[in-house]
């Protein structure tokens, strides 16, 4: 490899002025005595929370009901430790001392995280409910399956369902950034970006999936099915005296149950509640309350064709 002695003379002076910036550009790194959650553990504690909710469809296949008792066991008692000491830098983090926790106070997070790490163990029977009846929405909802199994191994809708069901019960516990960091990197994965905060109803289905939005104060009912591109969102930020954002507000729409949502329609405002029974059709903006049972489409278009050399263009009725 070629080495430029005057260039790797260079290499200290780069360091100072690298390190320097720790101080001069704004809050974007931490280095405080208590560490921050471990983002690869977080992951890796999802992956392992898959593990027991679709036993013997992801890593270890052969398992029977003579054996998968001991599975699950080992898999819950490293989940009891990983996310006791995980949710415990969290609740550390968010109650801002994370840069300055003396060893009680760690010890008492640590108690707490130990606390919310077992409430959420035992959310995971109902999770498990719930994303049973996800993925027999979706099998009832797309013609083209052909099978449970293949909801499962196949459909980023319901892995994004499921990685949400998982953060939103933390959310509900009061944890903070560790179901942020679940989310988004499902969000990464498929391309579909749940806010942990939204509240989903049960036998939900996204089909397809690709560009979903759903934003933290959404509230979706039962039984209602969303397609690829689908936006709901916060019509407007209002903010206060000082120009700040006002947190804490419903900003996102209601979505009532046995609702249909077609692709690249948006729904925005918290004051905006789509009645149950409705369908919404694709590439539909709407800002304002639909009553229950209703239809919303957009004017029927035309197409324009340009023809090769020509340079009028002639409308097409659509079909």
């Amino acid at each position: 490899m070629a080495s430029n002695p005057r260039i790797l003379g260079q290499l200290p002076d780069l360091t100072r002025q690298i390190v320097e910036t720790y101080t001069t550009s704004g809050s974007i790194n931490h280095l405080g005595f208590c560490p921050l959650p471990s983002y690869d553990k977080v992951i890796a504690a999802t992956e392992d929370l898959k593990e027991i909710l679709y036993p013997g469809y992801r890593r270890r296949n052969r398992l029977h009901m003579d054996n998968v008792t001991y599975h699950v066991g080992d898999l819950i008692d490293r989940l009891h430790d990983v996310l006791t000491l995980q949710l415990a830098r969290a609740l550390c983090h968010g109650a801002g001392k994370s840069k300055s926790c003396d060893p009680k106070q760690r010890g008492e997070f640590e108690h707490l995280g130990q606390q919310k790490s077992y409430a959420f163990l035992q959310r995971l029977p109902g999770i498990r409910e719930l994303l049973g009846m996800d993925v027999q929405a979706a099998y009832d909802g797309d013609p083209a399956c052909k099978s449970l199994d293949e909801v499962i191994f196949c459909y980023p809708g319901l892995e994004a369902v499921t990685v949400y069901r998982l953060a939103h019960e933390l959310h509900e516990l009061g944890i903070p950034l560790i179901p942020r960091m679940m989310t988004e990197w499902a969000h990464g994965r498929t391309g579909i970006d749940i806010h942990p905060g939204a509240k989903i109803g049960r036998h939900f289905f996204i089909d397809h999936g690709t560009g979903v939005v759903i934003g933290e104060t959404c509230e979706i009912g039962d039984w209602v099915k969303i397609y690829q591109g689908v936006t709901l969102g916060a019509l407007s930020f209002s903010t206060d005296e000082h120009g700040q954002l006002v947190r804490d507000t419903k900003r996102h729409p209601t979505i009532e149950d046995r609702v249909v949502i077609y692709a690249n329609a948006t729904v925005l405002g918290g004051d905006t509640v789509i009645g149950r029974d409705s369908i919404i059709g694709s590439n539909v903006w709407l800002t304002r309350s639909v009553e229950p049972n209703a239809t919303v489409s957009l004017e029927k278009p035309q197409l324009r064709i340009h023809g090769h050399g020509r340079d009028d263009f002639q409308p097409v009725p659509a079909k």
